[in-house]
């Protein structure tokens, strides 16, 4: 790498997706140190019209009608894709994915009620909860979001098969292999400074990030044990990249 540090962006769900294809990529672990910044939860959003309120009446709904119900998603084999395939895996439910070169098109086409619903992100989604325009069921985090406090997480529903789901987004800096121990600690020490800053804090949470708690050496355990569960998930559903 040219520069000391970089920032990382690509999820471990795109990373076992490459995996899959035989595709072979640099990656953090082992090869460099990562030091975590953020996660990103998606939530479950329907159309209005979508008669389900809860994610039990989603579910119920789906199962009563396979293939009838259709989600959008930024493209096969995007972070949209296979957040929903691992809700369907888990729940049993079957539904049609249409994929579209980007995720502002499939928000579109779901505003436009073309769609029925979609795994998306907080930011974009935020402002049409909050006007009606959309309904979330769900979120796909481990605890409920600041953005959405009403809105309760899949595992709350109590569903057969989501007593563990997590969908998440993770960001990170990271640091070229070899990097000192000491001076990653204080890297991993001088980023949580900057991301305990209230205003900061504040900032990640509007644009739909949860604030990073972990240590460098918790984020490489959970990258691996991440890219085994959606190598699972990738490999039960089919998808691929386009």
């Amino acid at each position: 790498m040219n520069a000391a540090v970089q920032t990382l962006r690509l999820d471990a769900r795109q990373r076992a997706m490459l995996d899959e294809m035989g595709v072979k990529v640099w990656w953090p672990v082992p090869e460099a140190v990562e030091v975590p910044v953020a996660v990103a939860p998606a939530p479950v959003v329907v159309h209005p019209s979508v008669p389900a309120r809860t994610l039990a009446e989603l579910v119920a709904l789906a199962k009563s009608k396979p293939e009838g119900l259709s989600y959008g998603s930024a493209g096969n084999g995007s972070p949209q894709h296979l957040g929903a395939e691992m809700f369907k895996f888990a729940t049993g439910t079957a539904m049609t994915h249409v994929p579209y070169k980007g995720s502002a098109l499939a928000l579109t086409d779901l505003l436009g009620g073309q769609l029925q619903l979609m795994f998306t992100d907080i930011a974009p989604a935020l402002q049409h909860v909050r006007s009606g325009k959309l309904r979330a069921l769900a979120v796909t985090s481990k605890k409920r979001q600041p953005t959405f406090p009403d809105v309760p997480t899949v595992a709350e529903s109590r569903l057969p098969g989501t007593a563990d789901f997590e969908a998440v987004a993770w960001q990170s800096i990271v640091a070229p292999a070899g990097t000192p121990a000491p001076v990653v600690e204080r890297l991993s020490q001088e980023i949580a400074k900057v991301i305990a800053q209230p205003a900061l804090r504040q900032k990640l949470e509007n644009d739909g990030f949860e604030p990073g708690s972990s240590t460098p050496a918790q984020l490489a355990a959970y990258i691996r044990s991440e890219s085994e569960r959606w190598g699972q998930v990738i490999r039960a559903s089919g998808a691929t990249i386009d």
